[in-house]
């Protein structure tokens, strides 16, 4: 039997300037509907993941970013779906537009001392723990 390799996903940390960081709520349907989680998505074959998370947040949210607003953050693991996931991570302080949502999803601008006292999916759950300890020291 050949091994499945992980499924892996990026997200970002969009930080505004008042120092909040945006969730969204995981439309119904979706695996853990109605959790919170950083926007972003899954890294296409061949696809870096930087260039993945550009694309995802253009799609989800409507905004435009560039590489070297990325700064990697930290990552997460999930393996409750039956198969591994690996969560990639990354702050974005910068981005040109204003976020909406574009796939059904509510968007929330949390407060870093918030972000643990959400539902989340586990492998999301390091990242807000890492983007708290980022923005509060």
């Amino acid at each position: 039997m050949t091994p499945i390799p992980p499924l892996l996903v990026v997200c970002a940390a969009l930080i505004d300037a008042d120092g909040r960081v945006l969730l969204t709520r995981i439309p119904d349907g979706k695996p853990y509907a109605g959790a919170w989680e950083f926007p972003g998505g899954k890294v296409e074959p061949g696809e870096a993941p930087e260039s993945a998370l550009i694309r995802e947040l253009e799609e989800e949210l409507g905004i435009a970013t560039e590489e070297s607003c990325l700064a990697p953050l930290a990552f997460g693991t999930d393996t409750s779906g039956g198969r591994s996931l690996v969560l990639l991570a990354y702050a974005c302080r910068k981005w040109r537009g204003f976020p909406a949502p574009r796939e059904g999803q509510t968007l929330s601008w949390t407060l870093p001392g918030k972000l643990l006292g959400h539902d989340t999916p586990p492998a999301d759950k390091p990242i807000a723990a890492a983007v708290r300890d980022l923005l509060t020291g």
